[in-house]
């Protein structure tokens, strides 16, 4: 049955594994954070692997519906209209499916016309191992274990919680972050996790020469920056948001930091620990970065949401 499904992929002309190509920027992307895979997956949990497999077999000509991620990946490849050859944009799909199962997955990216060519089918298997050996600078997927082993080899990772796709029709591709344990280290939150507010800004204000450590969304955020200067600044195609509950005087240390990775942002919001989604909501983000499960619950009907499990808020399991 596998092998007839891998004769398949090979027939519609799609790839299975193989070695990365040089990219700007490459995303790893879950079939289930791509598509809305709820039905099937509801079918695995009652039923077992055999009748799931069953169930995407007969439903395989069928199309699924977008997921959470679906309109921020059709942004991001939209770019390459826009990009040369040396400077791309790519997508690969990294599933836990077999490629029997991922046969209904490759047919609707087909059916949206998305130019995803490269996946990896794992039969069961965690697909996090693959990242590495992609180049990929960004993973998203439904699987928190896969999250945090992506985080473990130094590569942005986050969990989709978003309820439903975002529907902001704007064709710049805005991305959000938040700051502490996402871009930059956790060290600054560990302060007021253990100690509070007042020493929390009095820590920073004394350190506010002092770049902050990189976190695991620092390099992304640089790749995303490559990208912008590819086009003209009043036309990048992407914008970037720092959307933080710090406040003034905590402000500067992150303002010094990213000017001494020489690293632009767009926008900075400093929310001296206002509710963010109302922000969210106003900038327009098509996806928000967040370590705060809380934070992430509430800008998730909203927002298209990927939980950041890294730093200090987010103990090892």
């Amino acid at each position: 049955m596998r092998e007839n499904g891998e004769h398949h992929l090979r027939k519609a002309g799609l790839k299975l594994a193989t070695p990365t190509v040089p990219a700007n920027l490459v995303i790893a992307i879950s079939s289930r954070a791509l598509f809305d895979l709820d039905t099937a997956h509801q079918v695995y949990e009652d039923k077992g692997l055999a009748a799931y497999s069953q169930y995407q077999i007969d439903n395989e000509q069928v199309p699924l519906n977008p997921g959470t991620a679906f309109g921020v990946v059709r942004k991001l490849l939209a770019l390459n209209d826009s990009l040369t050859d040396a400077m791309r944009v790519e997508v690969v799909l990294l599933s836990r499916n077999s490629a029997d199962t991922g046969l209904r997955v490759f047919n609707s990216i087909e059916h949206y016309q998305l130019p995803i060519t490269r996946a990896v089918f794992c039969g069961g298997e965690a697909p996090w191992r693959y990242i590495v050996p992609f180049g990929c600078q960004l993973f998203l997927s439904a699987e928190p274990a896969d999250v945090r082993k992506a985080l473990e080899n130094q590569v942005a990772a986050a969990t989709l919680v978003s309820r439903q796709a975002s529907d902001n029709e704007n064709q710049q591709l805005r991305f959000a972050f938040d700051g502490d344990a996402v871009l930059f280290s956790d060290e600054a939150e560990q302060v007021f996790k253990r100690d509070g507010l007042e020493a929390f800004t009095a820590s920073e204000r004394a350190a506010r020469h002092e770049p902050l450590q990189g976190g695991p969304f620092k390099r992304f955020l640089a790749a995303l920056q490559q990208l912008q200067q590819a086009f003209p600044a009043d036309e990048a195609p992407i914008r970037t948001a720092l959307v933080t509950a710090r406040s003034a005087p905590a402000h500067e240390r992150v303002i010094r930091t990213l000017r001494a990775w020489d690293i632009r942002i767009d926008e900075s919001i400093f929310l001296g620990g206002l509710d963010k989604t109302e922000f969210l909501k106003a900038y327009q983000a098509d996806v928000f970065f967040d370590d705060q499960q809380t934070h992430c619950d509430r800008a998730a009907d909203h927002v298209t949401t990927g939980h950041v499990p890294h730093g200090v808020a987010n103990p090892p399991e």
